[in-house]
């Protein structure tokens, strides 16, 4: 959420910002209207509240004298009256303001590049050899099916569309990078593993900016129920809702916490894309990064953040590239964004595996994360950033294209090899 101050100051900022998001820019002539009509009514407000403080001390005198003080009494009345409903309204505006803020996304860092869309995203570096094949390279769905470790259509049977069963080999091979991704974030790059719950309250889903504004893209146990449980997007939302409404001491930023989830996406407006394979599933398993940091160490952090991520694609030696989200590009929340995108062969391009973004302290504002400062202001918004260490559904599939041999086996990476007991995957 942003700062209401900023808005209230520097709207001309505001509405550039939005507009190279490709935001309609309405909704701040409207907070700002609200804002103007709630800053006088506040005023009003201390104003009775003084005047009713003052005769409150003439009723005393009065009484102490032995007068009558009905009269006076009568306009005390009037005056708390007349208070009770102008707070009443300025609740009702404050609402109203709170209403707007959670429809505005973020402002962009100066640093990223202007676009509309994802081809104007800016390659930053590559990494691996693309491998040449002496055979034409299957995709991944067709080799999981024909090793047997795939069943998309039996999972269609129990479902619906859009959902996998691991088997064998491939449930093998997803337990193996689960366990490999949480080992490296753990015990090489300081991160603490949390194990947190699925289901999410409305509260947390608005705290990190899935709530209101995407609530189409969220399964809810009960459809009817406004209220009810939700099922997680990403581990990004219960992680970063750990500190909700908490003010953090000083000495214990940073935090950096990595979480294996599943997570779960209606993938809302994706009708006809990837239709087949791994890429985009309603179910699928997720290593989280999530970081708390002090703001001015924030954009150093989501360059080590991006680094661990990185790391993972190369311990597994696919070959990947990084490339800076454009203004039309980057999400809702975010103010940068890295995205990990790694080879695959049988479509001979590049696709994402992991979003590394600084959020600065728009999530904690919106889920009231602070902490103590020591300085005049007392207290502080947290950073907060985060990122897939990575998408294990797409490193699965990465690694069964990039790692095909001719006769339909699949070779293991080494670096899993301890995890999986074989370095081959075959049929049968």
């Amino acid at each position: 959420m942003l700062n209401i101050k900023l808005i209230r100051e520097n709207p001309e900022l505001v509405s550039e910002a939005l507009t190279k998001r490709g935001e309609d820019t309405s909704s701040l002539n409207k907070i700002l209207d609200i804002e103007n009509r709630r800053r006088d009514l506040l005023k009003d407000v201390e104003e009775m509240r003084q005047k009713r403080n003052t005769i409150s001390q003439e009723i005393g005198r009065l009484k102490k004298e032995g007068q009558d003080t009905s009269s006076v009494m009568a306009e005390a009345k009037k005056i708390s009256d007349d208070m009770s409903a102008s707070e009443e309204s300025l609740r009702d505006l404050e609402t109203q303001v709170r209403d707007i803020l959670l429809l505005i996304p973020n402002i962009p860092d100066a640093s990223v590049p202007v676009g509309k869309d994802e081809t104007d995203n800016v390659e930053e570096r590559t990494w691996g050899d693309i491998r040449q094949f002496d055979f034409e390279p299957k995709n991944h769905w067709d080799i999981g099916e024909d090793l047997d470790i795939l069943d998309f259509e039996r999972a269609g049977k129990i479902a619906g569309a859009r959902f996998v069963i691991c088997k064998g080999g491939g449930a093998r091979l997803e337990r193996a990078l689960i366990n490999f991704m949480l080992d490296l974030h753990t015990g090489e790059h300081g991160y603490t593993e949390i194990l947190p719950p699925v289901l999410v309250n409305r509260d947390a889903m608005t705290g990190t900016g899935q709530l209101p504004k995407f609530e189409d893209d969220l399964f809810k146990l009960d459809e009817s129920d406004a209220k009810g449980y939700l099922l997680i997007p990403t581990a990004e939302v219960p992680v970063t809702n750990i500190y909700r409404e908490e003010i953090l001491r000083d000495d214990v930023l940073p935090i950096y916490h990595t979480a294996y989830t599943p997570c779960f996406r209606r993938e809302a407006g994706s009708h006809g894309k990837d239709t087949r394979g791994l890429i985009r599933l309603h179910q699928f398993n997720k290593v989280e990064l999530v970081k708390f940091v002090k703001p001015e160490h924030s954009y150093d952090e989501l360059e080590s953040l991006t680094q661990h991520a990185e790391e993972v694609l190369k311990k597994l030696g696919l070959p990947y590239r990084v490339v800076t989200l454009c203004t039309g590009d980057i999400g809702f929340s975010a103010a940068k964004t890295y995205d990990l995108e790694v080879w695959f062969p049988a479509q001979g391009k590049y696709r994402e595996i992991s979003s590394c973004s600084n959020f600065v302290d728009f999530q904690a504002r919106r889920a009231d994360i602070r902490f103590k400062t020591g300085g005049e202001k007392g207290t502080e918004f947290v950073h907060t950033l985060n990122g897939s260490g990575l998408a294990v559904g797409r490193t699965l599939a990465a690694i069964l294209e990039n790692f095909q041999e001719k006769d339909g086996s699949v070779i293991i990476p080494e670096v899993l090899i301890p995890y999986m007991g074989t370095d081959k995957i075959t049929k049968g």
